[in-house]
């Protein structure tokens, strides 16, 4: 056994190898606002791991371990969200319906995109939950009949790319409120663009959390028709 093969095959390798990286990301970011530093860092590990011949099962070891804090990390969103139930007196009625229009956009839109562009019924179904936070995406593509692999990518890319672009185009849409963004953002782009706005704004990130809670919710209750036809 060679010295890289000792050294990535601990799980201490992908924990640093994750740290590093997003170090890095974090500096790229202060220059670059817009690029989300996760972005930046799934990008370098996975050119990492291709440029090295490192199996994914040697990263994973040290990836689990980073990833058993994501549920912390997500629990931790509740602060916020306490802190900004005042600026959503009144407007829960509202904010109930537009993640229900938003949740439900989510699911015919891209049913139809991925079935106008040739996909499978497996990609497709995949697809279907990306905008819920990844671990509900992941077992809805399984219990759709999807690949429940894909789903996680998927709702991992949706995450990402609504934490980069969604803020621009609801400020070109003139969406300003904090109200409409974090409600946009959370049912769009789950955690992970909450987390963005959670940098700038906590109103914004709390009423994000909160709809990113109430979109985990409507769903699996949307996908219910699905998984009859299915």
């Amino acid at each position: 056994m060679t010295s890289l093969e000792q050294l990535t095959s601990t799980p201490l390798f992908g924990v640093a190898a994750t740290v590093i990286f997003y170090a890095a990301a974090q500096l790229l970011n202060r220059k670059w606002n817009w690029l989300h530093p996760l972005f930046l860092t799934a990008g370098g590990l996975i050119v990492l791991l291709v440029l090295c011949g490192i199996p994914y099962e040697e990263y994973k070891g040290g990836g689990d371990i980073v990833g058993f804090f994501l549920g912390p990390a997500t629990v931790a969103l509740a602060v916020p969200l306490y802190e900004s139930l005042k600026r959503l007196r009144g407007k829960i009625r509202a904010v109930v319906i537009g993640v229900t229009i938003g949740s439900l956009c989510g699911i015919v839109s891209v049913a139809v995109l991925t079935w106008a562009l040739g996909a499978t019924k497996d990609t497709v179904l995949s697809m279907l939950p990306k905008s819920a936070t990844s671990p509900i995406a992941i077992e809805l593509s399984r219990q759709l009949g999807g690949s429940p692999e894909l789903g996680g990518v998927f709702a991992v890319l949706t995450g990402l790319l609504g934490s980069m672009l969604g803020p621009a185009l609801l400020r070109f849409a003139r969406v300003r409120g904090d109200i409409g963004i974090g409600t946009a953002v959370g049912t769009a782009a789950h955690g992970i663009g909450t987390a963005r706005l959670l940098r700038d704004s906590e109103t914004q990130g709390g009423i994000s959390g909160f709809a990113m809670s109430l979109s985990s919710i409507i769903t699996p209750i949307l996908c219910i028709p699905i998984y009859w036809l299915t």
